[in-house]
């Protein structure tokens, strides 16, 4: 099969706009948003979702664009829809261990019903304990209460006091003290003096009475101290006595108003039993005392912040609050840092010491997505070694325990915290580029294992008129979200042209929808210019020109280099040894296709094929695959005259930022047989395609680059009819050029050739047969007979030379400019 020329219809997919079947896409906004082209992804999220045995969290890869995360959030919130309403969850205080909080899980809504009812007991606490407490009836009985202990302790005293006077000894009460004085036999206060004149009997007799008197004092003082104890305890019974029935009505109101049948009903009912003996236990800060000096101050300053602690262990910490949702929740966490994420415990400083309570607990992702679903995406996990290692953990478990691990390193001595550890079930949906799930896939082979979902999103697929209608779908929900103006038929199958050009496939369209939107946008953005309420195909091609426009600048600068004469290339006639090659230059954001003279020489040697590139290396190993797998093709053509006498080298002229790829491997080929040949290569044609090992011409990538950069070149030194570009065959449905490459085409100024095999090519670009194996000898007329005579002769001078190249030494200078480091490597 020889080359072959292809008409204009065969370079361009071109979509009846009337084939879509509407006007403009308000006409499609009320239809649902499909998942275009992702069938498989649709099935296995779905799966996915609905599974409910542990271990069945999705992990979603795909490119950036393709819509899994989009997608992914609208089917959580379907499937989230049909779930049950997930409980509040709160943390208490615990009355036993307070540095370890209790967790308490109650109906959607009754977290807050909890907290709200407890904030009015306390407030009912803080108003009517104080009235109950100094109540008449409860003053009477308190007063009655004090007297009957103060008649008891006057009538002790006075007994006290009668034994001091037995013995000449005066007593005296001040302030809670004893103080006792010993008389003469007048009565008056024994002075010094006078004790002195005391005989040795009296002073012992004297001593002996005051030892009796004090031994009298401490049995008085522990009599009076027990009855005091008495006395508190008789008021305290008595307050208690009064208070608890209010503190249990109020306490049954609260368990009455939540619903009985709850998994922590008999958690809730110990925290409220717990929370009335606490209140009990500390009436006296409901019953202020007399303030009449500082201590007193300083005692009621004691007094209410031991009532705002009080109040503040009878308070409710909702950290989950599900109060009016629908369904189970969807959360999807863009910043999953430790404290975001798993939760935290927040500190305060008090006297240089950092405290907390139950209070200063808050919940993270993972709880708040509890019963629902939890986006998160890879990349953002494996930032934090810390975040990884304790996601790690919880998946293991499935239990979370709320920490502050920064408080290990705190500066200050601070009050730990440790709230009770929770079971969390909650499905989460990981996001990841293919790339990064392999990498997870095996290095963390034990967090893989918790992802048995595998949702796949395509970058491209199978065009159909489905798909097409759906595209137009998704242009009017873009139209409508955005409030953008709609777009005419005519604009979506211009619109869907370009995904096609996306995916370089004429039966395929690019999944890539973050591209389309952005044109969506752009196309708007013209048709507003021009004063239009609907977007025109006119519009749609005017924004790709602009979007090319504002990024084509390094393409631009290097077209010039061409016309001003600084990089060498013809455009026509026929040279020896050197043919045009097509590369695509890849800046990240942009991609265009660039001409590249290549060039070869031969001489008698048995050195073989040397790449310039890859001895230099700037050369990528596809490329040098690409540059073996043709020297063995080389070799195989001419195998009746091995060993060849060869040596031969190939470059990419004024090329210095390096190549990669194989795509220039038919190029290569060409200039090697034109130079053994001595046959003239057509300049006007310029080569892309790779060769294997049987001859054959592989398809390659960037073919439409690769086409029109070749194009703009020849435009700038002029098309004078004879241009073209030579293809593989199997390149043919990756056409999808642009329309002025197209018309070109059509008004004969440009051609594009396509070939099966390198020998077609070789026979297009020097009108000469390509030849055959005939014996053995190739016919003397054709490209590989030319070649044939060229390497006997080289062999013949080889042989007579008498040296064995084996032997020889070559040394090789090569001077090239330094590689700028913001230059791309080109893909050949």
């Amino acid at each position: 099969m020889s080359s072959r020329l292809l008409p204009p219809a065969e370079l361009r997919l071109r979509i009846d706009p009337a084939s879509l079947g509407f006007a403009d896409t308000s006409e499609l906004i009320e239809l649902p948003l499909p998942w275009i082209g992702q069938a498989r992804a649709e099935q296995a999220a779905r799966f996915g979702l609905r599974m409910d045995q542990a271990d069945y969290n999705l992990f979603v890869l795909g490119e950036v664009g393709t819509g899994r995360t989009t997608l992914m959030r609208q089917m959580m919130a379907s499937e989230a829809a049909l779930r049950a309403v997930p409980p509040d969850l709160c943390y208490l205080h615990n009355f036993e261990a307070p540095e370890h909080p209790r967790a308490l899980r109650l109906p959607a809504g009754e977290g807050r019903l909890l907290r709200q009812q407890m904030a009015e007991f306390v407030k009912l606490l803080v108003s009517e304990l104080p009235k109950r407490l100094q109540a008449q009836d409860m003053a009477a009985e308190s007063e009655r209460i004090t007297a009957a202990h103060k008649a008891e302790e006057d009538r002790a005293y006075a007994e006290l006091s009668a034994f001091a006077e037995a013995r000449n000894f005066g007593l005296l009460r001040e302030e809670g003290r004893m103080v006792f004085t010993q008389r003469d036999a007048k009565g008056e206060p024994l002075t010094a003096g006078t004790a002195l004149t005391l005989s040795h009997e009296q002073r012992t007799a004297l001593e002996a009475a005051e030892e009796a008197l004090r031994t009298e004092i401490s049995r008085f003082l522990e009599k009076t101290r027990a009855g005091e104890l008495l006395m508190k305890e008789a008021l305290t019974t008595q307050r208690r006595r009064v208070i608890k029935p209010l503190l249990e009505h109020q306490l049954q109101e609260i368990r009455n108003k939540l619903r009985k049948q709850i998994k922590d009903s008999v958690k809730l009912g110990q925290y409220l039993d717990q929370a009335r003996d606490d209140v009990l236990d500390n009436l006296e800060l409901f019953q202020p005392g007399a303030q009449t000096n500082a201590d007193a101050e300083a005692d009621v300053e004691t007094r209410i912040e031991a009532l705002d602690a009080l109040c503040s262990r009878l308070g409710v910490n909702v950290v989950v609050d599900n109060h009016g949702m629908q369904g189970a929740p969807v959360i999807t966490d863009d910043n999953p840092l430790f404290r975001a994420l798993f939760g935290s415990i927040e500190y305060a400083s008090e006297n240089d010491v950092l405290v907390t309570d139950h209070s200063r607990i808050r919940a993270g992702s993972l709880l708040k997505a509890h019963g629902g679903f939890l986006m998160l995406h890879l990349r953002d996990l494996l930032a934090d070694e810390q975040v990884w290692e304790k996601l790690r953990r919880f998946l293991r478990s499935g239990r979370l325990q709320i920490e502050e691990p920064g408080m290990v390193y705190a500066p200050i001595a601070a009050v730990s915290l440790q709230p009770e550890p929770l079971d969390v079930e909650v499905k989460i949906v990981l996001i990841a580029s293919v790339d990064e799930y392999y990498v997870v896939q095996e290095g963390d082979p034990e967090f893989a294992r918790r992802f048995r979902c595998k949702v796949d999103f395509a970058e491209s697929f199978l065009a159909t008129p489905e798909s097409h209608r759906a595209t137009a779908v998704f242009v009017a929900h873009t139209c409508r979200r955005l409030g953008l103006a709609h777009f005419s038929a005519a604009a979506v199958a211009a619109l869907i042209a370009t995904t096609h050009r996306e995916a370089e496939d004429q039966i395929r369209q690019s999944a890539i929808f973050a591209h389309a939107e952005a044109l969506v946008m752009e196309a708007a953005a013209m048709a507003r210019g021009r004063g239009a309420s609907l977007v025109e195909a006119g519009d749609v091609q005017e924004a790709i020109e602009a979007r090319r426009h504002r990024h084509d600048y390094p393409e631009q600068r290097l077209q010039e280099s061409i016309l001003d004469g600084e990089r060498l290339l013809d455009v026509s006639g026929m040279r020896i040894g050197q043919v045009n090659g097509l590369t695509v230059v890849s800046l990240g954001d942009y991609e265009f296709g660039f001409p590249v003279r290549v060039t070869a020489r031969t001489h008698a040697g048995d050195e073989g094929l040397l790449n310039i590139e890859r001895e230099v290396k700037l050369s990528g190993p596809i490329h040098d695959k690409g540059v073996l797998i043709l020297q063995s093709y080389l070799s195989a053509l001419f195998a009746h005259i091995a060993p060849l006498a060869l040596n031969a080298s190939v470059v990419f002229e004024q090329e210095y930022n390096g190549v990669e790829g194989d795509s220039a491997s038919c190029a290569e080929f060409y200039v090697l047989l034109s130079r053994l040949s001595g046959l003239p290569l057509r300049q006007g044609i310029a080569v892309t395609g790779a060769v294997n090992q049987q001859g054959e011409m592989l398809p390659v990538g960037g073919i439409n680059e690769k086409v029109e950069g070749y194009f703009r070149s020849c435009e700038l030194l002029g098309l004078d009819g004879g241009q073209g570009v030579l293809i593989p065959q199997r390149n043919r449905r990756h056409l999808m050029l642009a329309p002025r490459v197209v018309e070109a085409v059509a008004q004969g100024r440009f051609h594009i050739y396509t070939a099966d095999s390198a020998a077609d090519g070789m026979e297009l670009l020097t009108g000469q047969p390509f030849g055959e194996l005939q014996g053995h000898a190739y016919p003397a007329d054709s490209v590989l007979g030319r070649a044939q005579k060229t390497l006997q002769d080289y062999r013949r001078a080889c042989e007579a030379s008498g040296s064995p190249a084996a032997a020889q030494r070559r040394t090789r200078w090569l001077q090239t400019p330094a590689l700028p480091p913001a230059e791309p490597r080109r893909r050949g």
